[in-house]
């Protein structure tokens, strides 16, 4: 039987490997060492694109050594085992009959976001069903959380992302973002903007600090880099008010001040504002503007209406009110800006009352991530073809106070799927 070096010694290696590695060379050193500690392994990083629908390598240059066609290195999401390992966080092992070589696809994710797959190839005698060396999964997480420190150190992984360039709008916004998703006690969280790389003024911003979630949607008037530096501006200033220990009409106070000082009630951002207190269930709002919230309990799924206040730099001396309701155990939130609810089709008809109705019906069962990604293309398809209107953002929040449902690092990978496919689940035509 071939033997393999123990966890503990190869473990250290690698992990010694990723934090002595420049962060621009981290991709290139791991690698380099997991292939010195699994001989006859290859491995490549490939990170999600902005718009979520293809992973890209970091490394180019190996796509025949995985399968693919030498132009072809980026990996759609849908139908391939890497994309397969992306959506469903876990191991998926592959049989590639076109290089006749045995590969596992690991997810590389740091609490809920999800950053790209790590693809190995395995050595001629592994063998399909063999295991692969027990420090490998371990490897991916500390890889993951690697990759998050160093992409706020170098350009590199954000230029692998992008698949065109972005809009200097776009720019804006992406640097403005969280994190796309988060699995945390109590709840999962998972939003994307549209077009990814040319969005304008809307956006969602997050934060989960001790005992409440913090969550606003917003959507800036007009198109370009005014919007997007009109919203830069009310997000800044609501996390300049919340980071002070304001609440969330404290927050919208000094944002509403803060654009109506810019720009003396002229321009406006439209915000949905929401604290969840994560112990209860009790979620404030204050609704100053135009993203809309939908809820589905159980089977019943249905918009939830608030007293509309002002937008934001109206008027710059409004004074805002919070409502109140409850989530519960398996409640499901999605927000959406208004150029989600009030698209219109080619023929005039508003996505919102039925269209989205029925997207978020048939999403149900997706976890967050995927709904959102699923939702998103589904709007773009409602368009039949034709370009949107207006951008868009769409977030959503499975509520859950089951803490152990999502310690989803450390089970990463530890399931897997096993099949046998050809080039096409490799990446392939």
């Amino acid at each position: 039987m071939h033997s393999r070096p123990g966890r503990g010694e190869a473990f250290e290696a690698i992990e010694k490997a990723i934090w002595a590695a420049r962060p621009d060379e981290l991709v290139t050193a791991v690698t380099a060492e997991l292939a010195r500690r699994w001989p006859g392994a290859r491995a490549e990083v490939l990170l999600v694109d902005y718009r979520q629908a293809y992973l890209v390598p970091v490394v180019p240059g190996l796509a025949e050594v995985f399968g693919r066609d030498p132009g072809g290195g980026d990996v759609p999401l849908d139908n391939t085992g890497p994309g397969r390992a992306f959506a469903g966080q876990r191991a998926i092992r592959e049989r590639s009959g076109r290089i006749g070589a045995d590969l596992v696809h690991l997810p590389l994710t740091v609490q809920g976001e999800r950053l790209g797959v790590l693809t190995v190839r395995r050595p001629g005698e592994a063998g399909l069903g063999g295991p692969e060396p027990e420090w490998l999964y371990p490897a991916a997480h500390a890889l993951s959380r690697a990759l998050k420190i160093a992409d706020s150190a170098t350009d590199l992984y954000r230029r692998v992302r992008r698949r065109t360039r972005l809009t200097v709008a776009a720019e804006m916004q992406w640097d403005l973002l969280p994190p796309l998703s988060r699995d945390a006690a109590g709840f999962r969280l998972a939003g994307q903007l549209e077009p990814a790389y040319a969005v304008w003024g809307d956006n969602f911003d997050w934060t989960a600090s001790g005992d409440r979630l913090t969550l606003t949607v917003s959507n800036g008037m007009g198109t370009g880099t005014t919007a997007a530096a009109l919203t830069h501006l009310a997000v800044s200033a609501l996390r300049n008010a919340r980071r002070s220990g304001a609440d969330i009409t404290e927050q919208a106070v000094l944002a509403d001040q803060s654009v109506y000082a810019l720009h003396r009630g002229e321009r406006s951002v439209g915000t949905l504002l929401m604290e969840f207190e994560l112990e209860s269930g009790r979620v404030r709002v204050v609704d100053a503007g135009s993203p809309k919230l939908y809820r589905m309990r159980g089977n019943l799924t249905e918009a939830i209406e608030f007293d509309e206040q002002l937008p934001l730099g109206m008027f710059g001396d409004s004074r805002y009110f919070v409502e109140d309701f409850r989530v519960e155990h398996g409640d499901r939130l999605v927000v959406v800006s208004d150029g989600v609810h009030a698209a219109l089709s080619p023929k005039g008809e508003p996505y919102g009352p039925v269209a989205l109705l029925q997207a978020l019906r048939d999403t149900r069962l997706q976890l967050p991530p995927e709904a959102v990604r699923a939702l998103v293309r589904h709007y773009v398809a409602y368009h039949e073809g034709g370009e949107p209107a207006d951008d868009a953002v769409i977030v959503c929040v499975d509520w859950d106070g089951d803490a152990d449902a999502y310690d989803t690092d450390a089970a990463a990978g530890q399931a897997g799927e096993t099949g046998e496919t050809g080039a096409a689940a490799t990446g392939g035509a």
